[in-house]
């Protein structure tokens, strides 16, 4: 596909280890991208900029997607104006952002972003008088409004592949730092020296591993080297920022790929620090229940269907749970509030890391709590439980921890026959409980083998609207 998508180009393009301020120049007969295919809002936004003057290109993400034939989910314009220059010319503009000042231009559910070109960093007293520049002493930028030239922007970029302008007007695309060449040899390459650029910005790295993941890429040898030593760096980021970088890394649909890659690296545990230690002391068990969890979000999300982060967050954290339920329960404490009191420092640790929004730790621990209350099925409590908003995410957690060969004695089973049974057929399943005295009395212990079951979640298991 790559070969054939750039087999009309013209010359070879030659390969620099840095970018350079002369541009390779593709013309429209170079590549496939065409004006038809882009947002006829970020076409307009970049002519309007360009005829009052300023310097105007479609930029990143959407003209590398374009190059390998993948629609854009948005598209991105740099611009030589500055935030309230741009904000001037649209009256539908709003100015975002500290760290990172941006324009968002609104077009009823459509929002084009606009950024000035930007320069590195002043550097010594300079940078300390600065008030558009500032790092932390790890290197670490805290503040990053120091404008530039086309040029400078091109350097500043993250990755090569990311380095590509495309003018709508000409149809030509700019290329600073043989972003083309990478892409035809699907390769992830940092602009720069990759330890200052991860020091810059420690997200570069979960940026490293999506792109490799969503794009089937390998991460450059030397783009790749210094990740695992740097991981831990990721604490210094603020937690809420980590939760939006989350959802872009599992919520995309190559969420199972891309935890392979972060474990490879050594971050999933920066990310899930709980679960990586459960990872290490159950591997088989722990790896089979997070990958099937995230294949069936990746299956969900290929077939058009809502998805929500609360069953994927309850998935990722659930293998360091049961532990913590045990010993509670060693010292006294009934299942139900064991388990209660369990999630609760769970997800209040896990929320020191990832700041997950209260609108999905209720939920979380509800599906949780489910796993407790599902095998107590006696009297009226099958027909409350299936009465539950909650029932739904529980049943399918529970078939979740079949599949990765936790023995429940059949529940999901059970559960599946009750909810496809008569009245009468019902009451008789209640009955045979009963009878084996299989009611409020159900085993406080879970036991697991590395066996896998042949029943598998239903596939509605990490995203089903009910669990939102």
């Amino acid at each position: 596909m790559l070969k054939k998508l750039f087999k009309s180009l013209r010359s070879p393009l030659r390969r620099a280890k840095h970018s350079h301020s002369t541009p390779e120049v593709l013309s429209n007969h170079q590549h496939p991208i065409r004006r038809g295919q882009i947002s006829r809002y970020a076409t307009g936004i970049v002519e309007r900029l360009q005829k009052a003057g300023y310097q105007a290109y479609l930029v990143g993400g959407c003209v590398r997607d374009l190059l390998l034939d993948i629609d854009p989910k948005d598209f991105d314009v740099a611009t030589s104006a500055t935030p309230e220059q741009v904000r001037a010319e649209f009256r539908n503009a709003r100015v975002i952002g500290r760290r990172f000042k941006l324009v968002h231009v609104h077009f009823g559910r459509e929002i084009i972003e606009v950024a000035t070109f930007r320069a590195n960093h002043p550097q010594g007293e300079e940078e300390e008088n600065s008030n558009l520049s500032s790092r932390n002493e790890s290197g670490r930028i805290l503040r990053d409004n120091v404008y530039g030239s086309l040029e400078d922007d091109a350097q500043r970029r993250d990755f090569t592949i990311n380095a590509l302008y495309y003018d709508p007007g000409s149809e030509r695309i700019l290329d600073y730092a043989n972003g083309v060449h990478d892409i035809r040899n699907q390769l992830i390459r940092l602009i720069g020296d990759p330890t200052q650029r991860y020091q810059e910005d420690p997200v570069r790295m979960l940026r490293a591993v999506r792109f490799a993941a969503k794009l089937d890429f390998e991460i450059e040898k030397h783009s790749a080297a210094p990740i695992y030593k740097l991981a831990p760096m990721l604490r210094e980021i603020p937690s809420a920022r980590l939760f939006d970088e989350v959802l872009k890394l599992f919520l995309a649909g190559y969420a199972e790929y891309t935890y392979e890659l972060l474990v490879d690296y050594g971050l999933f545990g920066q990310l899930f620090p709980a679960s990586a230690a459960a990872l290490k002391q159950n591997p088989d068990y722990t790896d089979q229940l997070i990958r099937n969890a995230l294949a069936n979000t990746d299956l969900r999300i290929q077939q058009g269907k809502t998805v929500t982060p609360a069953f994927l967050f309850a998935a990722l954290l659930w293998p360091a749970l049961p532990a913590r339920v045990l010993q509670l329960q060693e010292r006294g404490m009934p299942p139900i509030p064991a388990m209660q009191e369990a999630a609760h420092e769970l997800i209040a640790e896990q929320c020191q890391r990832i700041a997950v929004p209260k609108r999905f730790t209720l939920p979380i621990r509800e599906i949780w709590d489910m796993q407790e209350r599902l095998p107590r099925r006696s009297g009226k409590r099958a027909d409350m439980l299936l009465d539950n908003s909650r029932f739904r995410a529980g049943y399918d957690f529970l078939l979740l921890r079949e599949s990765a060969g936790e023995q429940t004695d059949g529940l999901g089973d059970w559960w599946t026959d009750y909810q496809d049974a008569s009245d009468s057929e019902r009451r008789g399943m209640i009955r045979d409980l009963s009878s084996k005295d299989d009611g409020p009395g159900a085993p406080r212990k879970r036991k697991r083998s590395g066996g896998k079951r042949k029943r598998s979640p239903s596939g509605e298991g990490a995203a089903r609207p009910e669990q939102e």
